[in-house]
């Protein structure tokens, strides 16, 4: 993990920055399609919570690499603050998951700008975690076993539904899956509206998800599997990779996290104790290098 660095000084109008910048990417444990222990990276993933003049304002989701640039634009992309001379330093604390951003004279309208928000297609939704934390503490999902030879087999029925992804190539499908059948597919710009397609189809036909596997063709972040674990389903499982704090909150609400998952390829980032490895692939000529994976994109 990188220091923080002493900042900048503010000059000819802009800012004063601190230099906050940290690793993107974290070393973890898994569990391969051989049931083999492998050591891989994942992005990493921190939430930053912005205060403008002391007024918490928005929580993003962030890898770090570059955090006060990310906070600049934001604001700009926001139209909060309209000329970059009108900030006076930002200034990021990992230790505290804040960035401190102050202006010279205030932000005029801020109860204005805040009160109208549009939820984008991206990956960062803004605030998250407080009480909805809390709520999510007293789930309690479901600890269905799943065997390998059924993972294929749904795997090998999902090829045949991303043909959106296929054509143009940036969407994101999510599907709501029950053993090998695949019950809803929804493909959209952003993988959070795929799922929260199929939570309001859930919601409306009264599915009940403990039965339920998620497969999504996105990064695996925590957004992903706060939505997954409200909507009662206790497998998650993807294509891409994931994210440091999406796996730190599979641990702690009990998501069963399958990623990487191509062919007869996958890695189990948590819950591998609940998959039967009843179809085990060939063994390589040799084995796999234990960094070979890591998750920069989606």
């Amino acid at each position: 993990m990188a220091e923080n660095l002493p900042g900048t000084a503010p000059s000819a109008g802009r800012p004063q920055l601190s230099r906050a910048a940290l690793d993107i990417t974290v070393a973890v444990r898994c569990i391969d399609e051989y049931a083999r222990a492998r050591e891989v990276h994942v992005s990493a993933e921190r939430p930053l919570t912005v205060y403008l003049d002391k007024r918490e304002v928005v929580t993003l989701m962030t890898m770090g690499c570059a955090p006060e640039l990310l906070v600049l634009g934001w604001i700009r992309n926001q139209q909060l603050v309209e000329h970059l001379e009108d900030i006076r330093a930002v200034q990021v604390d990992w230790e505290t998951d804040a960035v401190a951003v102050t202006t010279t004279a205030g932000v005029e309208g801020l109860d204005q700008k805040l009160a109208h928000k549009t939820v984008t297609t991206g990956c960062g939704q803004g605030t998250m975690y407080g009480k909805l934390m809390a709520r999510l503490e007293q789930l309690h999902l479901p600890r269905p076993m799943i065997r390998q030879s059924r993972i294929y087999a749904l795997l090998n029925a999902l090829t045949d539904h991303n043909a959106i992804y296929r054509r143009a190539g940036a969407v994101h499908g999510c599907a709501l899956c029950q053993d090998t059948e695949i019950l809803v597919f929804i493909e959209d710009v952003g993988r959070h509206n795929a799922v929260d397609a199929i939570a309001g189809h859930m919601w409306l036909e009264n599915v009940d998800g403990a039965d339920k596997i998620f497969y999504t063709t996105g990064r695996l972040t925590s957004e992903m599997v706060i939505k997954v674990a409200q909507m009662g389903i206790p497998i998650l499982l993807s294509r891409s990779g994931v994210t440091q704090m999406g796996l730190e909150l599979a641990q702690q609400l009990g998501v069963v996290l399958i990623a990487r998952a191509r062919g007869q390829h996958f890695l189990v980032y948590h819950g591998h104790e609940q998959i039967r490895f009843d179809a085990l692939p060939e063994q390589p000529a040799a084995p796999p290098p234990a960094q070979a994976h890591r998750s920069h994109g989606e």
